[in-house]
């Protein structure tokens, strides 16, 4: 899912909007994904690899009928060098065909726990508030809406004068009309929806003064 030209549009002419009545600073990111996720795809790779050498500990007879089949067809009994390198051959092509199957990432992001998936976006979320918006003000009153596509998720990071003022329940509604309407396909709807409550918060606490400039571009950002 990407954004359109006419989202990029709605998004930005939002933030400018509730910038009017505000001190406050909006920045908008959007990413693809917060994670590539290899780790999770090693991790079931792994344990696909454990079941097949538990399903040939529980039923050994398939190692002999492969050993019958494909080394020595008059074998009485086959030997235990055999049942060690037919399983290492079958958790050898187990890895491999696991790592081609998870180098999808829809695949890798779907077999991901829903925690991890929300740690790793909220990690990437205060990192890009870090480097881009974090006491990067005059009053420190920088906000970031971040979504995280693929994972369907999405963040909101305030500055120290916000955070101090505004608990992160506030943001609760803003949060809810964003992950709906990327539920629904809309994610420029839903960004700039969320943009303007973020900013109906940000003009009751922090009003614009005389002489507020603009200080933090408010263009969305897709990465």
């Amino acid at each position: 899912m990407r954004l359109s030209e006419d989202d990029h549009r709605k998004v930005s002419e939002a933030v400018t909007a509730a910038e009017a009545h505000t001190s406050g600073e909006i920045v908008t990111i959007v990413a693809g994904a917060s994670d590539r996720y290899h780790d999770v795809a090693l991790h079931w790779t792994v344990l696909a690899m454990l079941l097949v050498l538990a399903l040939l500990a529980v039923f050994p007879g398939v190692a002999a009928g492969i050993h019958q089949t494909l080394i020595d067809g008059w074998a009485q009994e086959t030997p235990a060098s055999a049942y060690y390198t037919i399983a290492l051959v079958l958790m050898a092509l187990t890895f491999l065909v696991c790592r081609v199957l998870l180098a999808w990432r829809p695949l890798r992001i779907a077999l991901t726990p829903g925690a991890t998936r929300s740690r790793r976006v909220r990690a990437k979320a205060v990192q890009l508030f870090r480097t881009g918006a974090e006491k990067k003000t005059i009053g420190a009153t920088g906000v970031l809406l971040y979504l995280s596509l693929d994972e369907h998720r999405a963040e909101i990071i305030a500055d120290e004068a916000i955070h101090s003022r505004v608990t992160p329940d506030v943001w609760g509604h803003a949060m809810a009309s964003l992950v709906a309407a990327v539920k629904d396909g809309r994610p420029g709807d839903g960004m700039a929806a969320a943009v303007e409550e973020i900013g109906v918060v940000l003009a009751e606490h922090f009003p614009r003064g005389s002489d507020d400039t603009n200080e933090l571009p408010d263009r969305l950002i897709e990465l």
